[in-house]
């Protein structure tokens, strides 16, 4: 798959970005690679800036409530008890935030970390699968879309 944070502006089609969830106000929502927490997703920024610091304050608002409202689709259609939020950028300087639902059912231990801490082949375990994940994109993206 495509990474996300390397897209050209527009236009984005999902023939070419399969994860590729919605569009947004402030960018575009994907899946992210990693799925071992079911429904990551990643908004990128676009027009693509390299920090929120290089949007203006309307923008910063835009962004962040899209960033928001995400988080509020994934609580809605994967049942996930809490949402992690983190911005970046230190080794792609491209304006994304990751959006993490956090689950009930993970163990203890790594609940309470953030969602980094899970061993490395735990994390690369699960991988984006467009035909295993489409129903979740499809359900995301009705989620976020009534929520525009």
């Amino acid at each position: 798959m495509s990474n996300p944070s390397l897209l050209p502006p527009q236009p984005v089609d999902q023939g070419r970005v399969p994860a590729l969830v919605c569009r947004v106000p402030s960018g575009l929502v994907f899946l992210c690679d990693m799925q071992y927490l079911r429904g990551y997703s990643i908004l990128q920024a676009d027009p693509q800036v390299e920090s929120i610091n290089a949007l203006d304050p309307q923008a910063r608002a835009v962004y962040l409530r899209d960033m928001v409202l995400v988080g509020d689709a994934l609580l809605e259609v994967t049942g996930a008890y809490r949402i992690n939020y983190a911005i970046m950028g230190n080794s792609l300087p491209v304006l994304h935030a990751h959006i993490v639902p956090r689950y009930l059912s993970e163990p203890e231990g790594l609940r309470r970390g953030g969602p980094w801490s899970y061993p490395q082949e735990q994390i690369d375990a699960v991988r984006f699968d467009y035909e295993c994940d489409r129903e979740l994109m499809q359900q995301l993206a009705s989620a976020i879309q009534k929520r525009l």
